[in-house]
């Protein structure tokens, strides 16, 4: 998890160092009070030791002992959609010579290949990948994304168009001959008999074998490969047992073709394969319209740095160019690229996408400063640190190794294909057998035919999808996105849900809480801070409440506040000026006794009360006195209480992680429904306390932030606030668009229907089969009413599933 050598010191918790650290519980060292307190609580619930969960996740991504000149590549691979494939990737890729070990996730679309790039490089794994019938490209390749999904497009329209003209002779030719003088009269009827049963009818067979080949082949890929994979992991799905009923009916067309049989049954291969493509299609559709609606999410990877020359100019330079000692100039308004000290200058530092910290700090000469941090007030010049990477980047890294190391739970319908699929295949044999015995002839394989497709794969194989769509869609509706359709699986069982504080229970946005001061004050405080670029002074500037619960808007008076303001002075720890000819000064005490100002006793003792409570208390005084105090603090979201008593109720536990410090975090420790508070915890000992967490049972994670990313993506489930970072939504498995932490719990109503719905659909499907498949054994279907019989079957699971899954009172 961390870049740390074996001989220097690291974090029992979170493996990152500890050099300089003297935090001490058991013996062990710790980076920071965090880690040690998830360490300390955890470590004694249920007798886990942290050893144990290390030594565990160790043997899960190094027992392969993958060399350290190795590259880990990640490539996304399309077409992987279910767990058997993950098995089939990871070992074929093993067998790559270069190849030191592989790991891969469905749920993500993600393989992990660790390699080395001498032997193999990255292009060679993409073609490899693609070679065993996948489509491998990089994470980043939008083209190849495009083309993958025009690819997808175009294998739906052969389908429909191409299965369109077959069903069309089967419905005026075919068909008819089937009903007697039903569809026409008896003399047609007798013609179209005769044409069909006479060599005559040679070609017209041949033209609707070769278009049914070319939509097995084409339109039925995805379905085909799904079955080969199957095969070849020895785990049966329903792409096997789709692909079964499928062939079978093409196989046995074919053969009555060459030997002069009397039915050919093409439109049961064209149905199976079309109505299961489209339905998935239908259900990937659903989902690719949820993730365009987080367009709005930014990146925040720092590409180019402004490194400084020997001659103190600066020069534009590429992030990876950097090297050891280099020197980088940081602006107002920009993020540090990389990890380092700060050699010169002052600065407000943010750095809440790393740590979640929410307030910015003060950085010096001699500070150390993380990448992916921003500047807000000020410029620093930074020497580049030992490793030369930002933290934001290895936090990236954590995130791509624990999703493509986390497996995908297979579907319901699949564990249950494992099952159903040899029953089938052995009662299929077992029929076609006896009527053999029996001296039925070709009867015994039409008999056998009829079975494998009345056992109707399509009901069974769409009961999952369309349901499942429907959830995404039902989510969809209320603005939240569903990147995962597993989820619906996964959190049936939760057992504990864990909160990110910053962003997630809190707005994330400073703002004033409370003051005392008189109006006048205040509006020249505000006018002041406006020219401040910090956090706090903008608070102020933007939100000028006043003792009575009014407000003054901001340029309220006939002057403007450039004319109002007549001088300006920026400090570390404060701002003063003159303002309509009174002498102003806004910020820390400290502030004020250099500036020889009074400060009495009332204020001090103020300050010090609402540090306490994790809040930031700024003095305000003129001409020479303090006279008040701003208190600016991160706002609690409206909603965050209802929201965790109704988990709490619902009897799972709540716990409150964040990287803020613990005085921050003071108020959720005193709430009933809170069951655990860690803070000061950093994004490598994030992901591990939810580790640890799911060692004792399914745990979700609640973020919004980069800082949260590692975590959301250890978690069993992770839920992202859509006004957060992208990266905390690539790892998350839900993101809730309208940042209503209040839809958290419409999330688990979601997935408790959902669940209900793929129930509903495969007792359905099965209903249907303990009912048809003993007629079809008898002999009392033939493969025409048993294809009727399954798609039938396949439209009620269709309308079952486009029914609303939550009802308006459900999410009121």
């Amino acid at each position: 998890m961390s870049d740390t050598s074996p001989s220097e010191p690291s974090c029992t918790l979170c493996d990152l160092p500890v050099s300089g650290s003297d935090i001490v519980a058991d013996g062990n060292r710790f980076c920071c009070t965090g880690c040690r307190d998830v360490y300390v609580t955890l470590g004694d619930v249920d007798d886990i030791d942290a050893d144990d969960v290390r030594r565990a996740r160790d043997d899960s991504q190094s027992d392969r002992e993958v060399p350290s000149d190795h590259d880990a590549t990640f490539l996304e691979v399309d077409g992987m959609h279910c767990a058997t494939c993950e098995a089939f990737i990871e070992s074929a890729a093993t067998t790559i010579d270069g190849v030191s070990d592989a790991s891969s996730s469905y749920v993500t679309d993600t393989v992990r290949i660790d390699h080395d790039p001498d032997r193999v490089s990255a292009a060679d794994l993409q073609e490899e990948i693609s070679g065993l019938g996948y489509s491998a490209y990089a994470r980043d390749d939008t083209f190849s994304r495009r083309r993958a999904n025009n690819w997808e497009m175009g294998r739906i329209a052969v389908g429909v168009l191409m299965g369109m003209s077959v069903m069309l002779q089967y419905l005026v030719i075919i068909y008819p001959t089937y009903f007697g003088g039903l569809f026409y009269g008896d003399r047609v009827t007798e013609f179209f008999e005769s044409a069909l049963a006479s060599s005559v009818a040679t070609p017209f067979y041949v033209v609707i074998a070769a278009l049914t080949t070319i939509i097995l082949g084409v339109t039925g890929k995805p379905i085909l490969q799904g079955a080969y994979v199957s095969v070849k992991t020895r785990s049966p799905n329903m792409d096997l047992l789709v692909a079964i009923a499928a062939v079978s009916a093409y196989l046995y067309s074919t053969l009555s073709i060459v030997f002069g049989g009397e039915h050919i049954y093409y439109d049961v291969t064209v149905a199976i394969i079309v109505i299961v493509t489209v339905g998935n299609y239908y259900e990937s559709s659903i989902k690719q319209e949820a993730t365009e609606r987080l367009s709005d999410l930014t990146s925040i990877q720092v590409n180019e740095a402004r490194r400084v020359r020997e001659d103190g100019e600066a020069e534009a330079v590429a992030v990876e160019d950097l090297e050891v000692d280099d020197r980088v100039l940081v602006r107002s308004g920009e993020r540090v690229p990389v990890d380092g000290t700060v050699v010169d200058g002052d600065a407000a530092v943010d750095e809440a996408v790393v740590t979640g910290e929410s307030l910015p700090a003060r950085k010096t000469a001699g500070d150390t400063v993380v990448g992916g941090s921003m500047v807000t007030d000020g410029a620093v010049t930074v020497r580049v640190g030992a490793e030369a990477t930002s933290s934001l980047d290895r936090i990236t890294e954590l995130v791509w190794d624990l999703q493509s190391g986390s497996h995908g739970i297979q579907k319901l319908a699949d564990k249950l294909a494992t099952i159903f699929v040899p029953v089938v295949l052995a009662l299929a044999v077992v029929v076609t057998g006896v009527n053999l015995l029996l001296g039925n002839g070709v009867s015994a394989l039409l008999v056998g035919l009829t079975v494998l497709i009345v056992s109707c794969p399509c009901a069974l194989g769409l009961a999952t999808p369309l349901a499942v769509a429907a959830g995404v869609r039902d989510a969809l509706e209320r603005s939240i996105v569903v990147f995962d359709d597993s989820i619906f699986e996964r959190i049936r069982d939760a057992e504990t849900v864990i909160f990110d504080k910053t962003g997630t229970l809190t707005t994330g946005e400073m703002t004033v809480t409370e003051t005392d001061l008189e109006t006048a004050l205040l509006e020249k405080a505000a006018l002041l801070e406006q020219r401040s670029s910090h956090p706090v002074g903008e608070a102020i500037a933007t939100e000028r409440p006043v003792p009575d619960g009014g407000s003054v808007e901001s340029g309220s008076d006939a002057d403007s506040p450039a004319d109002r303001v007549d001088s300006f002075e920026s400090y570390r720890n404060g701002v003063a000026g003159i303002v309509d000819g009174d002498e102003i000064v806004v910020g820390h005490p400290d502030l004020f006794r250099e500036q020889g100002w009074d400060v009495p006793a009332n204020i001090t003792d103020r300050i010090a009360n609402n540090r306490e409570t994790g809040r930031v208390p700024v003095a305000v005084g003129r001409n020479g006195t303090a006279e008040g105090v701003i208190v600016v603090g991160d706002k609690l979201r409206e909603n965050w209480d209802e929201t965790v008593a109704s988990i709490s109720d619902d009897g799972k536990d709540v716990v409150v992680l964040t990287g803020d410090d613990a005085r921050a975090a003071q108020q959720f420790r005193d709430h009933a429904a809170v069951d655990d508070v860690f803070a000061g915890v950093p994004p490598e000992g994030k992901a591990e306390t939810v580790t640890r967490f799911n060692e004792t049972g399914r745990t979700v994670m609640v973020g919004d932030g980069t800082n949260d990313a590692p975590a959301l993506a250890a978690a069993d489930l992770g839920i992202a606030l859509g006004g957060g970072t992208a990266m905390a939504a690539d790892a998350a498995d839900v993101a809730l668009v309208d940042d209503d932490l209040a839809s958290v719990g419409t999330v688990f109503d979601l997935a408790r229907a959902t669940n209900r719905r793929v129930k509903g659909n495969i007792a359905w499907a099965f209903c249907y089969n303990a009912i048809a498949i003993p007629l079809a054994v008898l002999g009392l279907l033939n493969p025409l009413f048993a294809a009727l019989a399954m798609g039938g079957s396949s439209l009620l699971v269709v309308v079952n599933s486009t029914r609303p899954l939550l009802s308006d009172e459900d999410t009121a």
